[in-house]
């Protein structure tokens, strides 16, 4: 039996589980040693809950969540009053700057929202991200326009109304407002108290008719929604994405000559400058009151690319289409969405392949249909580019349709070129 035994052996052993111990224990220092700051930048990376049960972990631990400078909170499978207790005690407890403060929910925060961004204001938050889900609309308390820190604001389900005292938010450079209300007036000061804002979107919006963008460094803008004038002061916007409802037609359905070109002019004259445009057939078709067959009143000497959502079955929508790529020289990449607002072409209308406009898309590479069902307007439309294009090297069409294409994959592939290179690819 003592022949079996190792006195070095089993001294390595206990030498091994000393070091072990050893740094652990020293690891669990250096973790606990670390700066507030520090630590709080580790534990934003948690969830909110799960951030609060590390103050359980030691006496070091028990505050450091105060310091989290991201705070992320979703009310996902909590019960309501859980919920309401958690951000009540994050807002109340936490120490220090909030550099990004973001909470969605779908349930009803009414009662507690006024106090949560009073509380929040105290922490001069750099960062806003509010989702909460229910209806109606949350208004947005005083209190927020009055966080001069605030770099970015996103906001959802909201009701905007500017307090009489605004002074605007003078480092906001991304602003996003999705499903609000609010007017006219208050949305023109909101954008325009901005000075630095870069990044604007609004979407699903009620109250606007007549919206102003005037923001001298804005670059990106993107508007969904239903508006009777859209007017822009940026001589700066290089993207615009524009999806206007019907309501700008109805408004302009009888345009005196003079408003013609004043209206035109006045929205496309503003673009003149931007390299990207998204638009869609409601905005063709307005634009088409004041230039129809005519040129149009600016030149989109920088205009690279554009996304278009057009219905071929109305006349109006093609032409302005075409007015467009007229003045647009260089011009790469195209990316068409046939919409079908109307199922039927008009009789009293020409169809595509009877217009003899010509349109030169010399610079124009790439070019893409989506949702490509296979009617004779589609493919018209696939021949005029294919005639347009001299430098074109690729045609992507995403196939839609619900019958037998082979007839219609025949007429694509047989469609002249005027560019050698050009290749068109199907996809399914």
């Amino acid at each position: 039996m003592l022949g079996q035994f190792n006195p070095d052996s089993e001294a390595m052993s206990t030498c091994k589980k000393a070091r072990a111990k050893s740094t652990s224990v020293v690891s669990s220092d250096r973790l606990s040693s670390l700066p507030p700051e520090i630590k709080g930048d580790i534990l934003s990376r948690l969830n909110v809950e799960e951030a609060v049960r590390t103050s359980t972990l030691s006496s070091t631990w028990r505050d450091a969540w105060t310091n989290m400078p991201k705070i992320f909170l979703r009310d996902g499978n909590f019960a309501r009053t859980k919920f309401v207790t958690l951000v009540d005690m994050v807002l109340s407890l936490h120490k220090g700057t909030v550099e990004k403060f973001d909470i969605s929910g779908s349930k009803t925060y009414h009662d507690e929202f006024g106090r949560w961004m009073l509380m929040l204001s105290r922490r001069s938050p750099r960062s806003i991200i509010m989702e909460l889900k229910s209806e109606p609309g949350y208004r947005i308390p005083s209190c927020l326009f009055s966080m001069g820190d605030l770099e970015f604001l996103h906001l959802q389900n909201c009701i905007i109304s500017l307090p009489l005292v605004f002074q605007g938010f003078k480092r906001l450079t991304r602003l996003s407002l999705k499903s609000f209300s609010s007017t006219d007036m208050d949305i023109q000061n909101l954008i325009s108290f901005c000075p630095v804002l870069s990044y604007l979107e609004l979407a699903s919006f009620e109250g606007i008719n007549h919206l102003t963008v005037q923001a001298p460094k804005l670059k990106l803008l993107y508007v969904v929604g239903d508006v009777e004038d859209i007017n822009f002061d940026a001589p700066n916007l290089e993207v615009a994405a524009l999806f206007l409802d019907q309501k700008a037609i109805a408004h302009h359905s009888d345009p005196t000559a003079l408003h013609k070109e004043s209206y035109a002019k006045q929205l496309v004259g503003s673009l003149s400058d931007i390299k990207t445009l998204a638009i869609t057939g409601f905005l063709l078709r307005y634009l088409s009151k004041g230039c129809i067959l005519t040129k149009l009143p600016a030149l989109f000497a920088r205009l690279e690319n554009i996304y278009l959502a057009i219905c071929f079955l109305d006349q109006r929508q093609f032409l302005a289409a075409c007015s467009l790529f007229q003045n647009a020289p260089n011009l790469k990449r195209l990316d068409v969405v046939p919409s079908h607002s109307s199922n039927t072409w008009d009789q009293d209308q020409a169809r595509i392949k009877e217009f003899t406009v010509q349109v030169q898309l010399d610079h124009l590479v790439t070019a893409s249909v989506q949702g490509f069902r296979g009617l004779d307007c589609e493919v018209d439309f696939v021949a005029k580019l294919l005639s347009w294009a001299p430098a074109l090297e690729e045609l992507k069409i995403e196939w839609k349709g619900k019958t037998e294409c082979s007839m219609v994959l025949a007429k694509l592939l047989a469609l002249p070129r005027v560019s050698p290179r050009a290749k068109v690819i199907v996809t399914f």
